[in-house]
């Protein structure tokens, strides 16, 4: 049994598996009976077409995991060698590490405290009070780098405010670069999340609500950049006849193996967001009257698909979070804090730390609960059963 903090036990109820049925197996073997099962074959350009129907357009172009989509949408988007990306902090770190990959430098700006979603009034402040207009460009007046690029994450599942999001970064003359790999159907005032920003980025891994196992896919309206990216995501082959190429690429091309069980998952989104809403909702309504409990609120303007249920441990719950993290382990329930915010994060001990104290508050009280599709009623019982026993008494809240 593993002593990790969060590991999940034998037994246990995990935080989030994937939900695999016949279609799957379906499409993969005719993988392994056609032999196309590298790079190249005719799921990858399935996987493409119908994730941008799904999108309602945009070129797409698939990658081998999500962060390397990431890292080629920096690139074609324009970020260069010194530039700074600015960033959310409460995020799982691959985007900032994509913007290392480009040679970038990423700048954390704070979340706000309803959604937990990069706050646009931070971003604002940092643009007008930090950045000024030289050379043509927008600098870092401390640093003097270029500012090219915004990157905003929608993080479990819920959107970014987006609008004055855009409003500061066509102001300022900046790309847009959507990280969408935690929200794959969810929508911003109607419009669906990845068909927002100049490009968008979403990953297939295997905990999230669409798996090819690994991978992730580039969206775009821009031709010129999607034909980037598939150049760039393919070796840089400029004749791949005589294995010539002018410049470096990356090897970063989804396989047919792993898009056929992505094509498979997607026919099923529809269904497994609606999973998810019920398993947030019976949540939800399980804790509604637990002193101490908060979950994670949905906005007016959005259509979260509640990706991963995460409460935030107060005072008035009688513990703290780390101290339910080892309590529900104990029972079997395999549980997550939030990500350290990227400003604390020692890999990033070397940039300048802008102050974010929002995102520190969530990160200390922030716990993921059980949320995969496949949840049944009875385990979901059994997490909720867990987690008010281990807070305040059940009999505290029975007596009133």
């Amino acid at each position: 049994m593993s002593s990790e903090p969060g590991a999940p036990l034998a037994g246990g109820i995990p935080l989030s598996v994937p939900s695999l049925d016949a279609r799957e197996w379906e499409y993969v073997k005719e993988c392994l009976d056609s032999g196309w099962v590298s790079s190249a074959g005719p799921f990858v350009d399935r996987f493409e077409r119908e994730l941008s129907a799904r999108l309602g357009g945009g070129a797409a172009v698939a990658t081998v995991t999500g962060t390397a989509a990431l890292h080629v949408a920096l690139l074609v988007a324009g970020v260069q060698s010194g530039d700074e990306v600015v960033v959310s902090t409460l995020s799982f770190i691959a985007p900032a590490n994509a913007v290392r990959y480009a040679g970038a430098v990423p700048v954390f700006v704070d979340a706000e405290p309803s959604y937990w979603q990069m706050d646009p009034a931070a971003l604002r402040t940092f643009l007008e009070e930090e950045c000024e207009t030289a050379g043509g460009a927008l600098r870092n007046r401390r640093t003097g780098r270029r500012v090219s690029a915004v990157l905003p994450v929608h993080v479990l599942g819920h959107p970014v405010d987006m609008d004055p999001v855009l409003d500061a970064a066509r102001r300022f003359g900046l790309a847009v670069v959507e990280d969408a790999t935690e929200s794959l159907g969810a929508r911003y005032k109607g419009r669906p999340v990845g068909r927002l920003g100049d490009v968008a980025c979403f990953s297939f891994n295997g905990n999230k609500v669409v798996t090819s196992g690994g991978g992730g896919m580039i969206v775009t309206d821009r031709a010129d950049w999607a034909r980037r990216a598939r150049y760039l995501t393919t070796q840089a082959k400029d004749d791949p006849v005589e294995y010539v190429h002018r410049e470096t690429g990356f090897n970063y091309r989804l396989t047919n193996l792993q898009a056929a069980l992505g094509c498979a998952q997607l026919e099923r989104l529809d269904a497994k967001i609606a999973a998810k809403r019920r398993i947030a909702a019976t949540y939800a309504q399980a804790f509604a009257e637990r002193p101490g409990l908060t979950g994670m609120k949905t906005a007016a303007w959005a259509e979260s698909i509640a990706w991963l249920y995460t409460v935030l441990v107060g005072d008035e719950a009688g513990t703290d979070r780390r101290s339910l993290l080892a309590a529900l382990q104990a029972q079997g329930v395999q549980t997550r804090p939030l990500w350290q915010p990227l400003h604390r994060s020692p890999a990033f001990a070397d940039l300048p730390r802008r102050p974010c104290p929002v995102a520190e508050r969530i990160h200390s009280a922030a716990l993921s609960l059980p949320s995969s599709v496949g949840l049944t009623e009875t385990d979901q019982e059994r997490v909720i059963d867990a987690v008010l026993s281990s807070t305040r008494g059940r009999a505290a809240a029975e007596a009133r």
